[in-house]
């Protein structure tokens, strides 16, 4: 069988291939234990284990009402019973035991999960319990880590896990369980056996090119990299949507102090998040709430009025006003419509950037039919009248903020959608790499110099799914998760 052939078999066996190389002998493989749940009072918590020893760690400080040691019980059973101190015998506390054994676990691994009483104390006692029975405390991320080496889930699979859990919005939770189902695995994983194929035949005429295989098809290997090139930068273009479900749009409230701002937050946010005095200055920090418009999440930040401080700390909250306002997707510029423009206005309009900036009339209550004494003429773009106090004018309000962040509302969410910066810009290599391939084929280059860029561009695309990682990439991930995930 010629060697390339041979290589293209073994490519699209390296995904189910990556675990399994990585998982150590079962002797070597550490039990780890954590808990699972928010610390603080609450109905249940749960207290989590998984690994070789996890069934006999358990074993030595449970007992069961009916007599059943979990070693005999059958996998993905529940057991009543309770947890006491081994060398006390005290009874720690009544609990339910579920026993799921490997492979068919979330880490494919054994698994126990104890579920006790809500409550710090209860929970830390269980967790410290088993650690003296020989389990180690889990690391962030280290049962969905597990969860991967071993096979069940790919990288891209097992960043999604974290953004379940971090979903602001029911579209951020959509997109994030697409994800954690294979929408960007099966996509990614695709275009990478594309590239592996056109590849292959690259190096089988660097293989033989003293056997005359006749001239290879330039035309359509070009044609399909195009093709390719066209799907990554599909993909791409999706991160815009996914960065904005993911994450939210980065929202700065901005204005002179006393315009309305504080106000506006809590019109938005429908409660008291920020005081609100007629004492110009009363707010000296960035306040920051998520908040859902049209299913866009925005993440609002009430900033300190822009004026000159009057003390140390009001000049730290400006500092942190203008930090925000350079740092916004969208800018809310709030001007009181009740009181005409004046040198800190001026000084505002220059220094917001007008293709971030939505302008806002506040105060329309005061008006009373009158036209509003601030100067619109002095704005870029049309402003939105607008009271925080009775919230008139709100929903225009936020029709324009969904309007200028997707058109108006979310785009249908069909289809893999990019949500991870980590994947977009090994998506960028990737694009690219197939671009200079692609060049290569139209202007006659070497073929070792394409299946370069080819082996570049796949690279790339493994990096996504974790079929070409780094131990540090690993860490960087999971550290992200928490404690018990």
């Amino acid at each position: 069988m010629p060697l390339m052939v041979i290589l293209n078999h073994l490519f699209c066996f390296l995904p189910a291939m990556v675990g399994a190389a990585i998982i150590r002998p079962m002797q070597e493989i550490p039990t780890i234990a954590a808990i699972s749940t928010p610390l603080g009072t609450g109905a249940i918590g749960i207290v989590r284990m998984t690994g070789p020893a996890a069934v006999g760690i358990c074993d030595a400080v449970f007992r069961s009402v009916k007599g059943l040691r979990l070693a005999d019980a059958d996998s993905h059973t529940i057991h009543y019973g309770a947890v006491f101190e081994p060398d006390s015998g005290s009874l720690v506390d009544e609990v339910l035991v579920s026993v799921m054994r490997g492979p068919g676990t979330y880490t494919r691994e054994d698994i126990v999960e104890v579920n006790c009483h809500g409550g710090t104390v209860a929970q830390q006692k269980i967790l410290s319990l088993f650690l003296k029975q020989g389990a180690a405390l889990a690391s962030p991320g280290e049962f969905t880590r597990r969860a991967f080496l071993n096979g069940r889930i790919d990288l891209a699979q097992a960043e999604s896990v974290a953004q379940i859990i971090s979903a602001k919005t029911e579209a951020g939770l959509k997109v994030a369980m697409a994800q954690l189902e294979g929408s960007i695995s099966r996509e990614v994983k695709a275009l990478r056996q594309s590239l592996l194929r056109v590849m292959a035949g690259v190096e089988a005429e660097i293989d033989f090119a003293d056997e005359d295989p006749g001239e290879p098809d330039f035309a359509v290997n070009k044609e399909q990299l195009e093709e390719i090139e066209a799907s990554i930068g599909e993909l791409i273009d999706s991160a815009f949507v996914g960065r904005v479900i993911s994450q939210g749009v980065r929202t700065a409230i901005v204005g002179k102090p006393n315009v309305g701002k504080s106000s506006l937050l809590n019109s938005l946010l429908m409660r008291e998040r920020a005081i609100v005095t007629e004492t110009p200055g009363t707010t000296r920090d960035t306040i920051e709430e998520i908040i859902n418009v049209c299913g866009i999440p925005l993440r609002l930040i009430d900033t300190a009025g822009l004026r000159p401080a009057g003390d140390e700390v009001e000049q730290i909250g400006i500092e942190r006003a203008h930090r925000a306002l350079e740092e916004a997707d969208l800018i809310l510029c709030l001007f009181d419509g009740s009181l005409r423009e004046d040198d800190h206005d001026r000084t505002l309009l220059t220094s917001v950037p007008a293709d971030r900036a939505i302008y806002i009339i506040n105060k329309s209550d005061m008006l009373r039919g009158r036209p509003a004494a601030f100067n619109q003429g002095l704005l870029p773009a049309r402003p939105v009248l607008i009271s925080a106090l009775t919230r008139q004018g709100l929903t225009e309000l936020k029709e324009k903020i969904a309007d200028f962040v997707l058109g108006g509302s979310l785009p249908p969410l069909e289809g893999p959608i990019v949500t991870h910066e980590r994947h977009k810009l090994a998506l960028e290599r990737a694009a690219a790499s197939v671009s200079r391939a692609a060049q290569g084929f139209r202007v006659g280059l070497g073929p070792e110099l394409i299946a370069e860029e080819l082996r570049s561009a796949t690279g790339s695309l493994g990096e996504i799914t974790g079929e070409e990682m780094l131990e540090d990439l690993l860490d960087v991930i999971f550290q992200e998760f928490c404690i018990g995930k």
